[in-house]
């Protein structure tokens, strides 16, 4: 690991809420929805600028790297199984869930993108253009969970998947020394 990407991981780290403090995990994915909120408003700035701040870019960059990739697995490894398992027929989540994976699979194949256009030293109109694209169907993402998978979550998930739930976000973290701290 170079210096760029400890620097990077550092950036990660000092964003990252206080996960004991989230009794309910579905808390905790609800504030990296509010965290990707601001990135796509620092994606827009950037995209808007002639001469990109390098710290924002960093902060970006921080973000699709190492928290981006630890939320989708919660949403993908716990989240969305466990909803799979406990929705009603009549909530039908299968189609909601397809169309949030489809998601994540875009974001997965734009996300590399973004990340060497942050890593450029200029940004032309073509990059900022995928920089605003980006931003967008973030935004539009994250629109569709709140309003249909978070509520239907904290419908239909019981204690003991939230459980669960906490104790893979901290271990995929490498916040382990936190399982036995009071929710």
């Amino acid at each position: 690991m170079g210096r760029r990407d400890i620097r990077l991981l550092a950036h990660a780290k000092k964003a990252l809420p206080e996960l004991p403090g989230f009794a309910n995990p579905l808390d905790f994915i609800a504030e990296d929805h509010l965290a990707e909120r601001e990135i796509c408003a620092l994606m827009d700035g950037v995209a808007a600028s002639a001469a990109p701040d390098g710290d924002i870019c960093e902060r970006i960059t921080a973000f699709l790297k190492y928290q981006l990739p630890a939320h989708l697995e919660d949403e993908e490894q716990d989240l969305f199984p466990m909803l799979r398992r406990r929705c009603d027929p009549e909530d039908e989540i299968d189609k909601a869930l397809n169309k949030v994976q489809h998601d994540h699979r875009h974001a997965g194949d734009d996300t590399p993108v973004v990340i060497a256009l942050l890593a450029e030293p200029g940004i032309d109109a073509a990059g900022r253009a995928v920089l605003v694209d980006y931003a967008r169907n973030a935004r539009r993402h994250l629109i569709f969970e709140n309003a249909i998978i978070l509520p239907l979550a904290r419908l239909r998930l019981r204690s003991s998947d939230l459980n669960r739930m906490r104790r893979n976000m901290l271990k995929r973290r490498g916040l382990d020394r936190l399982l036995d701290a009071p929710c």
